[in-house]
């Protein structure tokens, strides 16, 4: 890979048809979503690349200047107040890197998903609606739309008609499902295909969802 970011690669079958791209949240690190694959393969998934990165080590303000991994920085427990917009396009910028590793390896760009969970599926958002290829598909799970401000000058119109699954837990109270009914609402009125669900969940990820995942899965790949 030419991108300068560590990654986990896992890979359900030889000569995988597709990949996903899934990014970890806060704290956490490309190991986290793993033991979903095992799960997504049981479900009919067909043969296919995982590629969960790593985010890079940084001092996150609302923890105290504390170091985790982090896709950027997070100095207001609004998340839209104070974004960290340098530290969202830098990431921004490494993941796309990492697509386009893909496509040299011979995925096609409609052959790959990027999938997020909060601070990571903060970026699939930044990302995914903002890329010059038209992907699969995208996962946003419990997570909120950044650089709102500058979406609609950035947004590529190619990216209109991708399918995204949102979803959301109803007790999430790290990032508010206010938040993740925001950004499909506004998603929604720009024509993008988006499929909502929540659940009754923290910030977390339940079985129910995972299904769901799966199912979508295999109908954009």
């Amino acid at each position: 890979m030419n991108s300068k970011i560590e990654c986990v690669v896992v890979e359900t079958g030889p000569q995988p048809t597709g990949c996903v791209v899934w990014l970890h949240g806060l704290g956490a690190d490309g190991y986290d979503f793993v033991p979903i694959v095992k799960e997504l393969e049981q479900m009919g998934l067909p043969n296919t690349r995982f590629v969960f990165p790593h985010a890079p080590k940084i001092p996150v303000s609302i923890n105290g200047g504390y170091v985790m991994r982090a896709w950027y920085d997070i100095k207001n427990v609004d998340l839209q107040r104070q974004e960290d917009e340098g530290g969202i396009r830098q990431s921004q910028a490494t993941i796309e890197q990492l697509i386009e590793d893909q496509i040299a390896l011979g995925f096609k760009p409609e052959q790959i998903v990027l999938a997020g969970f909060s601070q990571g599926g903060a970026i699939t958002y930044q990302l995914g609606l903002r890329t010059r290829h038209k992907l699969a598909g995208l996962i946003a799970l419990s997570t909120y739309l950044p650089c709102e401000n500058t979406l609609d000058a950035e947004l590529n119109p190619i990216n209109l008609g991708i399918p995204l699954l949102a979803a959301h837990g109803e007790q999430d109270n790290i990032v508010l499902m206010e938040r993740g009914e925001k950004a499909v609402k506004l998603l929604q009125d720009k024509g993008v295909d988006v499929q909502w669900h929540t659940y009754p969940m923290a910030h977390s990820v339940c079985g129910e969802e995972v299904v769901e995942i799966a199912n979508f899965l295999k109908r954009v790949l």
